[in-house]
């Protein structure tokens, strides 16, 4: 009886090195670079002789709310850190869903006016609805912001426009077109519109009183919903599959049956949804009147370095839009300590700098493999000759 030999079964390449194993793990890299842009932040409050420990001892309060100076606890610093966080997970969440289609929103801006001004417009206008007309304007933001951001990815897939070029001009469009439509508003100026009725603002319930009369609302578990939302639809349903698997190859996504072209249209109003759902929180969450926005808020923009931290994954994602949130919110404390609040802003420039070098850093890598595998293989021939 002949034996059939079993041939060993070849396990996954393991990395060659723990930097490799290091630099391939996203979140600990990610990690890394955070810790190297405070560090330095560090160095440069030291050479403006300034005390490092203000910068800490800000980020500190922000956290948690005490003051280890005084000894004051005051929860309304933490209600002020999570308002400012909110819309940059959001935009975040905008950025990183067509990332991982494959496609570069920059166009989260643009989507987040649409929705601001359409959570105003329907706040405005609406007719009651049980005293939820807030519920009415999230939704009205996130349709406008998916319609604007769908529009992008029609555009992609019906004549190949590029989504960068048609974001950037739509950003300018959904700005100019909002102040023009925000201010034929009866009684309103160059700067605000009436008051909103009391049931279109986004409530705070009980959070008034835990965080001591912040600006925090209930868009916190509308934030967290879409987190949940973010996830599931990416990991666990078959669009996710579709979606991701256009991002990571196109052309083999389009052999193995997956509409391609849907997916471009599909990730694209999705991501515009998430941005719209931003401009409604900010709106009707930390204003009770409308606005003629007279600049960029900036709160799209900066998604994008958001998503880029967080590896555009939901919980990267979260962390990141926390992270960023934090830096802005501690500006004034940090202003009251000495220290420069452009350091926030240094701070996060060089965590997005660091992380955007992963790329490069893999490169190395892959050439450092690459050569070591031809010179194992040379020496290999050599022995055999």
């Amino acid at each position: 009886m002949t034996g059939t030999s079993r041939l060993p079964t070849e396990g996954p390449a393991m990395p060659r090195t723990f930097l490799d194993a290091f630099i391939n793990s996203n979140g600990a890299l990610s990690i890394l670079v955070v810790l190297l842009g405070f560090a330095c932040g560090t160095l440069i409050i030291m050479a403006v002789g300034r005390n490092p420990a203000g910068l800490y001892l800000a980020l500190l309060q922000t956290l948690t709310g005490f003051n280890a100076t005084t000894g004051v606890w005051n929860a309304r610093y933490v209600g002020e850190w999570l308002t400012a966080a909110m819309p940059l997970i959001l935009c975040g969440m905008s950025m990183g869903f067509a990332a991982r289609t494959g496609l570069f929103n920059i166009g989260a801006e643009g989507q987040y006016i649409v929705g601001l001004t359409a959570a105003q417009f329907v706040a405005l206008y609406a007719p009651p609805f049980f005293g939820a007309e807030w519920v009415v304007c999230l939704l009205a933001a996130a349709a406008a912001g998916a319609f604007w951001g769908g529009l992008v990815g029609w555009l992609r897939a019906r004549f190949s426009v590029s989504e960068v070029v048609a974001t950037i001009m739509l950003n300018y469009i959904a700005f100019f077109l909002s102040r023009y439509l925000t201010r034929l508003i009866p009684d309103a100026n160059t700067y605000r519109t009436p008051n909103f009725p009391g049931a279109a603002i986004i409530p705070r319930w009980f959070i008034d009183d835990l965080t001591n009369h912040s600006r925090l609302s209930a868009g916190i578990f509308v934030v967290l919903a879409c987190v949940i939302l973010y996830w599931l639809v990416l990991e666990r349903t078959k669009l996710g599959f579709e979606l991701r698997a256009t991002g990571l190859n196109r052309t083999a996504a389009g052999y193995a049956g997956i509409g391609v072209n849907r997916c471009f249209t599909t990730s694209m109003g999705i991501a515009g949804a998430f941005a719209g759902l931003a401009g409604a929180i900010v709106a009707l969450g930390s204003f009770s009147y409308g606005r003629v926005i007279g600049g960029y808020d900036n709160y799209g923009f900066n998604g994008i370095a958001v998503a880029l931290v967080g590896n555009s994954t939901a919980g990267g994602t979260l962390l990141s839009g926390l992270l960023f949130g934090m830096l802005s919110s501690a500006q004034p404390l940090m202003q009251s300590r000495q220290i420069p609040k452009e350091i926030a802003w240094i701070i996060s420039g060089l965590v997005v700098v660091l992380v955007s070098l992963r790329a490069g850093i893999r490169l190395v890598i892959a050439w450092r493999a690459k050569v070591a595998a031809a010179r194992s293989l040379a020496e290999r021939e050599a022995a055999g000759a």
